[in-house]
């Protein structure tokens, strides 16, 4: 195999010299040498015993150069003669974008910097949806001490548009959530013949936890979506600008409506939520145990509590404030393109189902821990 390097090293500079043919069958040599491995502030090419160079040997320098340049160091050539000179040149004009460049290493420190900045984003993030929350409580507090600033016709607006066209994907989806629950419980429980307390299983689990959790996403949704989509429109429509040109505030026009819509809807809604999924496992549970409409009714009379009820319902108006405020927080963040209301319309769905789905853990477990 022909020699392509002779290296020859000085304090200040490595002299690389080149040598043999420089074509295409010879890149991978050419390529895999690495003589200039350990070359730290100038790299001087000698060409001048280069017997030939095609486009692959010529491709192969620039890809060598490139590289000592990434990592700072100088690189000249020298000895080259005029015909490989314009090889060279050639190449470099046409090629600019086959020439990668080696990817930077990646370890422990880099880590450390990539974290610190995503935490600092995400406390930047949370910092400003706070801010915004509280821009909206105080627009709020500042209406209720004027009740002609209230915009009744845009909350009616906002409450058929997200709670009464919502009611049939909300009886379909608890009446699957109550056949589901009533199902899988009455399997195990007729193994033990205990099965009438079926009824204490559908009605906790349902009016506590589930329904109250299933309607808030089914309206996290379709109702998040909708406001961060409307909202952001009227951002590229330049709307926004306008109402605030003609002294009109954004918080009592477009936020605060949604908010009291969402915060009225949700209780009316999980009630709804409640009773459609109790209906479910009554229908299970006299379909597979034979338990009839009266004695499930009086079962649940007798052993569930009102405060299991009441509880799904406290949550419901704080699913309400959280989904409508995430909503409209990334519904004012679309850019003026059409891709970013893709883009944060999403991210408002996700958002608010994650944060439906952990206050609701957070509350279960601090009213268990309370007794209550």
């Amino acid at each position: 195999m022909q020699k392509l390097f002779v290296l020859d090293v000085t304090p200040s500079c490595c002299r690389i010299v080149c040598q043999g043919e420089w074509t295409h069958a010879f890149v991978s040599s050419v390529l895999g040498a690495k003589a200039w491995g350990e070359v730290k502030q100038k790299a001087v090419f000698d060409f001048s015993q280069v017997l030939s160079m095609d486009t692959a040997g010529a491709l192969a320098w620039l890809r060598i150069k490139k590289e000592l340049e990434v990592r700072g160091v100088s690189v000249e050539k020298v000895g080259i003669p005029k015909k490989m000179e314009k090889l060279i040149s050639l190449c470099q004009i046409h090629s600019r974008h086959s020439l990668k460049t080696t990817p930077p290493s990646f370890g422990f420190s880099e880590g450390f910097v990539v974290l610190g900045k995503q935490t600092e984003a995400l406390w930047r993030a949370f910092l400003s949806f706070v801010s915004f929350a509280g821009g909206a409580m105080y627009a709020l507090l500042k209406t209720l001490t004027r009740p002609h600033k209230i915009r009744f016709r845009a909350t009616l607006y906002h409450l058929e548009q997200s709670g009464l066209n919502a009611l049939p994907i909300i009886i379909i989806t608890a009446l699957l959530i109550g056949v589901v629950i009533a199902y899988q419980g009455a399997v195990q429980l007729e193994k033990f013949g205990a099965n009438i307390f079926i009824v204490e299983m559908v009605g906790i689990a349902a009016t506590r936890e589930l329904a109250p959790m299933i309607v808030a996403i089914v309206i996290a949704g379709r109702s998040a979506s909708a406001f961060a989509a409307q909202i952001g429109v009227m951002k590229i429509t330049d709307e926004v600008d306008a109402m605030k040109t003609m002294g009109f505030g954004p918080w009592e026009f477009l936020v605060l409506p949604r908010v009291v819509a969402l915060v009225v809807a949700m209780p009316l809604l999980v009630l709804l939520g409640d009773g459609v999924a109790i209906f479910g496992g009554m229908l299970v549970a006299r379909g597979e145990l034979g338990i009839s409409f009266v004695e499930f009714i009086d079962r649940f009379q007798e052993t569930v509590a009102l405060k299991h009820i009441v509880i799904g319902l406290v949550k419901a108006p704080i699913f309400g404030i959280i989904i409508a405020l995430i909503g409209c927080y990334r519904g004012f963040q679309i850019s003026s393109s059409t891709e970013s209301v893709g883009k944060y319309t999403t991210i408002s769905v996700v958002n608010a189902i994650f944060w439906v789905i952990a206050f609701n853990a957070l509350f279960s477990v601090l009213l268990t821990e309370l007794g209550i």
